[in-house]
């Protein structure tokens, strides 16, 4: 990983120097306005910019119709796909999260529990390699608002292939991102949502994988010998193949542990269900879906813990333990779309921002929703080499700045995570991330301690912050 990573001006030029906004003076400014945010990625918009005049141009850039969240993150999203390397295998991580602005503005639909909060989902589709377990980048991203609950009921299954239904997106997701490059293989990962007949032949059509977890085990299948059955009698009738205990990463308020688990496995066949669209008889193939099933079920759980319970839906084939394991594994790094939206709720306080438009408030998130992938490489890098010298991977001044700060000579600075002092406060830091702060905090300092801008101009500024 190089300095292009950690420099901003340097990874805004290639993040978004591809971005076609209709005018070349806009993709410049979006590229400046990139390498402010980088420098401070949870501050505000005046925060992030260096002066008055920047942060007017900011607003200005998020107010052209030109500037879109599609064609902001879009050379991002092709890089991503396009750098694979050659006869690797890439898990691109699929999962949907509200984007809660939690106030009334114009433009933005239903979000939440609360039926006043506003705002709209993103469904991302983070590529995460197989062996290395590299964060490369978004695959893709798609935007989309929730619509008003319908007044009368509907039957569940005429829901299911409603074309304006909202578990579309999966398979809009699984389009825009496409076939993988010759010779690398994609893989989609997936959570019970994209348990659908139309998501795996979507992915089938674009030739790539999938490990999707089962949401509904009553779901009528064949065997291989084409005998009519269910998942969950599939499953019944499969013995025990083996043993063995795997970690479980830690979720939310849950920790990480280890669980013993019994593993098993076999081939089966989707058929065409019952009910369609005009898209799935359009693409159906004339032979049902090859597929296989792992189930993974803990045995003696702890008191107190949910017992681990999965059933994958793979295309990848599965004749023995070494395989289902590496679905096993697959699977547990879906987690990492998860974080991936925390970096980008939590990280870059994406929320919190107030712009008093729907179509601005989508440009200024596909910004964010860029910086928020450099966000997870920075810590894994952190994570993965904590005894790399921080003159190797920062800029010297930053390394050179910090030591005087820390008062302590820059080449023995190294971005492994120092814990302090408990009597104080349980907190960690580690050189990465004050390097980063340190030229946010120096930025903001020198906007302070600028000269005052003419009161006009000022005021003008005022305004568009409280317009925007």
């Amino acid at each position: 990983m190089s300095n292009r990573l950690v420099e901003p001006a340097a990874w805004a030029k290639q993040q978004f120097e591809g971005c076609d906004l209709g005018d070349a003076r806009r993709t410049n400014r979006l590229v400046q306005v990139a390498t402010q945010a980088a420098a401070r990625p949870d501050g505000s918009t005046p925060d992030q910019t260096e002066s008055w005049g920047d942060c007017k141009a900011f607003y200005r850039l998020m107010g052209c119709e030109n500037v879109t969240h599609a064609n902001v993150i879009g050379p991002h999203c092709q890089q991503t796909r396009q750098s694979c390397p050659v006869d690797s295998v890439q898990l691109i991580l699929c999962d949907s999260t509200d984007i809660d602005f939690g106030r009334p503005t114009p433009g933005l639909g239903p979000v939440g529990a609360n039926a006043h909060n506003r705002g709209f989902f993103l469904h991302s589709g983070l590529m995460r390699d197989a062996a290395t377990g590299a964060i490369r980048g978004l695959a893709g991203q798609e935007l989309f608002y929730r619509r008003p609950k319908r007044r009368q009921k509907v039957a569940k299954n005429t829901q299911r292939r409603d074309p304006h239904r909202e578990s579309v997106v999966w398979g809009k997701l699984i389009d825009q991102i496409g076939s993988p490059p010759q010779s690398v293989q994609w893989i989609h990962v997936c959570d019970r949502g994209a348990d659908d007949y139309e998501v795996y032949l979507r992915v089938h059509l674009n030739h790539c994988g999938w490990v999707i977890r089962a949401a509904r085990l009553n779901r009528k299948i064949q065997t291989v010998t084409g005998a009519e059955t269910t998942l969950e009698d599939l499953l019944s009738a499969i013995p025990v193949n083996d043993r063995l205990s795997v970690s479980v990463p830690r979720q939310g308020n849950r920790p990480a542990r280890t669980a013993d688990v019994e593993l098993r496995y076999a081939p089966f066949l989707m058929p065409l269900p019952s009910r369609t669209n005009d898209w799935i008889r359009a693409h159906a193939p004339s032979e049902p879906l090859a597929m296989w099933c792992v189930q993974v079920t803990e045995v003696n759980p702890r008191a107190g813990t949910k017992a681990l319970d999965w059933v994958l839906i793979t295309s990848e084939p599965v004749t023995n333990t070494a395989q289902a394991f590496a679905v096993v594994e697959h699977y547990k790094k879906r987690w990492g779309v998860e974080e991936y939206h925390k970096a980008l709720k939590t990280g870059c306080h994406v929320e919190e921002r107030y712009y008093q438009t729907s179509e601005r408030l989508e440009r200024v998130t596909g910004l964010h929703a860029v910086l928020a992938t450099r966000l997870l490489q920075m810590r894994e890098l952190a994570q993965q080499q904590p005894d790399l010298p921080a003159a190797d991977i920062a800029p010297e001044e930053w390394v050179e700045t910090l030591a005087r700060v820390r008062k302590q000579p820059s080449t023995t600075m190294t971005i492994r995570p120092a814990r302090r002092s408990a009597t104080t406060a349980s907190m960690e830091s580690n050189c990465f991330v004050c390097l980063v702060g340190l030229v946010g905090f120096i930025r903001a300092r020198n906007l302070r301690a600028a000269p005052a801008a003419p009161q006009n101009e000022k005021a003008h500024a005022e305004r568009a912050i409280a317009g925007f």
